[in-house]
């Protein structure tokens, strides 16, 4: 099967007619000669965050399985508008959730592990439909309940569907064109990268960067699929970044939040790590109040779950931001406290390994956007009620 597969971020989806421009650029993908597409979508911006708020304040102990059941409704949703204005172009298109994907996984709720694949169900339905939108981040276990992939996932689906359909290559749009030495909204004159290697990358995600997850680039190494990073702008997609089997570059990574925990020993840090090691968790040690430490810089919930079913006498003592530098001989991570001193050494740090770098973005400088549509699921406190 000759197919393009293309992952379309929450940023992507920030307006209603922004399913309409993405729909768009698939009609005229299939026009330039794609003969298949697969197009597996994130929620919008902003939506997982509210459907867990509301979910938490009604109960606070609610179990993984409900969790994963309720974040999974943001990808639904943001698939059937993507098959919705697809259709309206005249283009033969289907929709599939985890519950029909052929993906299976393990019980693990929060940020299930792949088992098995199977491509039955995705062939099927591109031999019927030109087009196929695939929820992201989202699969079954052995007993047919639905599973998340962990948090930004939706590169996982893309890389796994990719493997399946026997494809070397998959595209990723995102909000900027590519992979840079650092989050280039946070930091000025952040470089883009034009090639990257699969560690290079791995590793920089394990740290912090809002790019790939590691755990999708590592399926990308092992199935030898190239990441093609891109962007939609008004004049069509541009390419920043091939991640590919070679390739290297400084950067700087922050990891907003990520949680520190103070351990009775260092024996109990030590076995602590070892576990979170085994689960492909990204951790560092540290020192809590001249005692052992551990800090989580990833999957904070599904870790922190773990760490409370080990029964040891570790306690959470709140949040860090991590500064992380990577070049390839030294590897420095920093914690603070206070969020803005961590992004002014971040851009320290950049500055002292690319002197003179001018910024490549153009435009002010602004924050990442959260879609206005976002709680379109759920209401939010301050909505007007209806009237009884």
């Amino acid at each position: 099967m000759n197919a393009s597969v293309l992952k379309f971020g929450g940023s992507n989806f920030l307006d209603r007619q922004d399913y309409s421009r993405v729909a768009g650029h698939i009609a005229d993908r299939l026009a330039a000669g794609a003969k298949k597409i697969v197009a597996v979508v994130s929620a919008m911006s902003g939506t997982t965050g509210n459907l867990r708020a509301v979910m938490l304040d009604v109960n606070k102990q609610a179990s993984p399985s409900s969790l994963d059941a309720a974040l999974a409704t943001g990808e639904m949703l943001s698939t059937c508008l993507l098959e919705a204005a697809v259709s309206r172009l005249g283009i033969p298109v289907l929709s599939l959730n985890g519950y029909s994907l052929g993906i299976r996984t393990n019980s693990d709720f929060g940020r299930a592990s792949l088992d098995t694949t199977d491509p039955k169900p995705i062939l099927a339905a591109l031999q019927e439909h030109d087009v196929v939108v695939v929820a992201g981040g989202q699969a079954i276990d052995s007993f047919g309940r639905l599973t998340m992939l962990g948090r930004n996932s939706s590169d996982l689906t893309t890389i796994v569907i990719a493997s399946m359909l026997g494809e070397k290559y998959c595209e990723i749009y995102s909000d900027v064109s590519g992979v840079y030495t650092a989050d280039p909204y946070l930091v000025p004159g952040a470089q883009l990268i034009p090639e990257i290697g699969y560690g290079a990358i791995s590793q920089m995600s394990r740290h912090g960067a809002k790019v790939l997850h590691h755990r999708a680039v590592n399926y990308a190494e092992k199935h030898a699929v190239t990441i093609v990073c891109k962007s939609l702008t008004g004049d069509g997609a541009v390419t920043g970044t091939i991640v590919t089997g070679h390739g290297n570059a400084r950067s700087v990574t922050v990891a907003r939040d990520a949680a520190v925990i103070a351990c009775g020993s260092f024996a109990e840090r030590d076995n602590l790590q070892a576990l979170l090691d085994r689960h492909d968790i990204s951790t560092i040690c540290t020192e809590v109040n001249d005692g052992p430490g551990i800090c989580i810089m990833g999957d904070i919930d599904f870790a922190m779950r773990l760490v409370a079913l080990t029964g040891t006498r570790s306690i959470s003592i709140g949040s860090r931001t991590s500064v992380t530098e990577i070049d390839s001989s030294v590897l420095r991570v920093h914690l603070d406290s206070d969020y803005e001193r961590a992004i002014s050494l971040a851009r320290q740090i950049h500055k002292r390994m690319y002197p003179g770098a001018v910024d490549e973005l153009s435009g002010p400088r602004t924050a990442k956007q959260r879609s206005a549509y976002s709680s379109l699921l759920v209401r939010e406190d301050n909505a007007p009620k209806n009237p009884q």
